[in-house]
């Protein structure tokens, strides 16, 4: 059995077609949302039930998990009404509530549903968003956690059809007192540190982030597509493999504005996979770091070399990009994700630091590589096969 709790008890009570639930970790926006599905599929005959998340493992690791963990407290869950090829539980009255990633096209294009929910819904663009809303006949449920503003608050969140709630901890009776403790904990700590005063502006209080010391903070823009004049001048990548993905970017030049539109964010690629992703009649910077896979892929044909590197170039390279007006694609999600969240390194009294904080920066460094060479090198553009 479950817990009814408030935050299952405020989403309850939501009226309108579209409705969006803001809140911090902990808060229980997915295992509620979660909750109140299954009970309208038990309740109504042949009812349809998308539930789309940014990728499959995504899925696999929250909402399937959470989904069939509820169906066998509630003693529901039948081992041979769960397709695991399509990602389907078939409900014995006819309904049924089907899982599938937004990046699949078919499926954002395809047939009709009665409810939709779309998990961690800040992973999705809003063009995504639209096909699946405009093939639903019921009710759209959209869930978040707010670490940034995105198309939720300036596209939807005033919409007539739309309720918006916020959720907290202190809405989900049934968190357990281990992970409260943490949470004041983390209460604590923001008295005295500007992270750690974001952190629980986000995570516990279920507000809009406002994050310190981002690197690129107000030379960029998102842009629904690339122009059609706009003028291609380059590619950029970043090698990975296991647990840092391959990143590949475009870039366009188009009325004095750079365009920068994402290619490849993924990961266990070999570089003959790598290859076949790339054009074969563009110019690649790749970080040089990698000779060994560069002259792979140039064996194959492709027109790529490594970008010059000195001293500090890792801030030399930011330095030229804070100089310059970038236009990002929508479709870029990963790129928009690393852009907002690339901040200035501090030390353990919160002094910032003069480098940027590594991780989550692979398309970051695919761009800059590219930038690097194409604005301080004269000569770029001029390819020499050796």
């Amino acid at each position: 059995m479950f817990q009814r709790t408030t935050a299952v008890n405020k989403i309850s009570r939501l009226e309108k077609r579209i409705k969006i639930v803001q809140g911090g970790t902990s808060a229980g926006k997915t295992i509620s949302i979660l909750i109140l599905l299954i009970d309208k599929a038990i309740k109504i005959p042949n009812l349809e039930i998308s539930v789309v998340s940014e990728s499959i493992p995504h899925l696999r690791r929250g909402c399937i998990r959470d989904c069939l963990k509820l169906l066998k407290g509630l003693n529901r869950y039948r081992e041979q009404l769960f397709n695991k090829s399509l990602l389907k539980y078939q409900f014995t009255n006819g309904s049924f509530i089907e899982f599938f990633s937004a990046d699949d096209a078919t499926k954002l294009r395809g047939s009709r549903r009665d409810i939709l929910f779309i998990n961690e819904c800040s992973n999705v663009t809003f063009e995504m968003f639209n096909e699946l809303s405009i093939r639903t006949k019921r009710e759209v449920f959209l869930d978040f956690n707010p670490a940034n503003e995105f198309w939720v608050h300036t596209d939807l969140k005033n919409d007539s059809n739309a309720d918006f709630l916020i959720l907290t901890y202190k809405d989900n009776e049934a968190l357990e007192q281990s992970i409260v403790n943490e949470l004041l904990k983390a209460q604590e700590k923001a008295k005295t540190s500007a992270y750690w005063k974001n952190w629980v502006r986000v995570y516990i209080d279920g507000l809009i982030g406002n994050l310190q010391g981002v690197v690129f903070a107000d030379n960029w823009k998102q842009i629904d597509d690339v122009p059609e004049d706009a003028k291609l001048i380059g590619h950029g990548l970043d090698f990975g493999y296991s647990n840092d993905a391959t990143a590949i970017v475009e870039v366009y030049l188009w009325n004095g504005k750079r365009i920068v539109n994402e290619i490849c964010y993924q990961t266990k690629l070999v570089n003959e996979e790598i290859a076949k992703k790339l054009p074969k009649h563009e110019l690649i910077i790749a970080d040089s770091a990698e000779p060994k896979s560069i002259e792979e892929i140039r064996r194959l044909g492709y027109m790529i070399k490594g970008c010059t590197k000195g001293k500090d170039s890792i801030l030399f390279g930011i330095q030229l990009m804070q100089n310059q007006e970038y236009l990002v694609t929508s479709s870029s999600l990963n790129l928009i994700k690393e852009l907002r969240g690339y901040v200035w390194d501090s030390d353990k009294s919160g002094k910032q630091l003069n480098k940027p904080r590594g991780g989550n920066d692979h398309l970051i460094d695919a761009l800059r590589y590219h930038e690097m060479e194409s604005l301080s090198n004269k000569n770029y553009g001029i390819y020499h096969i050796r």
